[in-house]
């Protein structure tokens, strides 16, 4: 008697959860589909000023992939505004030398995300990655390594910002 007493709980449960694909095809209760809303957002250039020229380069071209996904040019309904800070700072240090031995890079940024014909603010949100690299002799070795600990918090960043676009796409009504 318990264990049908729990099944048909549990089935009366499971009947109100709704579970659909994230970048499927069914439409979100707004009526698009999610890739379509990321395809219609168009990303305003990143500022430079307080970060790596580079890694607003990465940042840009990693959202941009991520929301068109290839797919064909739309209508741009979106914008999306980003403020990025990159910091380095000193993790270990070589003993006896006093020489840094490895660095965290940290990438803090903050997105507004709005409706490009009302200028209205739909959503609001910061994102951070850290990415750790070697600090070694040779300088070329260590130019390289802070660039990649870059593009790597700029990935991170990158698909964060658009797990939450997408999730806000896919729950709006």
């Amino acid at each position: 008697l318990h264990v049908a007493l729990s099944a048909a709980l549990a089935g009366s449960l499971a009947a109100g959860c709704q579970v659909r694909p994230l970048y499927g095809t069914m439409n979100t209760p707004g009526g698009q589909a999610v890739p379509a809303d990321l395809a219609a957002i168009d990303i305003d250039p990143i500022s430079d000023r307080y970060a790596d020229e580079d890694a607003a380069r990465v940042l840009y071209n990693e959202l941009t992939f991520k929301f068109e996904r290839g797919t064909d040019r739309v209508e741009k309904l979106y914008r999306l505004k980003i403020l990025m800070d990159l910091a380095s700072s000193e993790v270990g240090v070589e003993q006896l030398s006093d020489v840094p031995a490895a660095y965290t890079m940290t990438m803090n940024t903050t997105f507004v995300l709005s409706d490009i014909a009302t200028k209205k603010t739909l959503m609001t949100g910061k994102s951070f990655a850290t990415a750790s690299y070697d600090f070694s002799n040779q300088r070329f070795a260590n130019l390289r390594a802070k660039r990649d600990a870059e593009e790597r918090a700029a990935k991170a960043v990158a698909q964060d910002i658009q797990a939450r676009i997408a999730g806000y796409f896919a729950t709006r009504s």
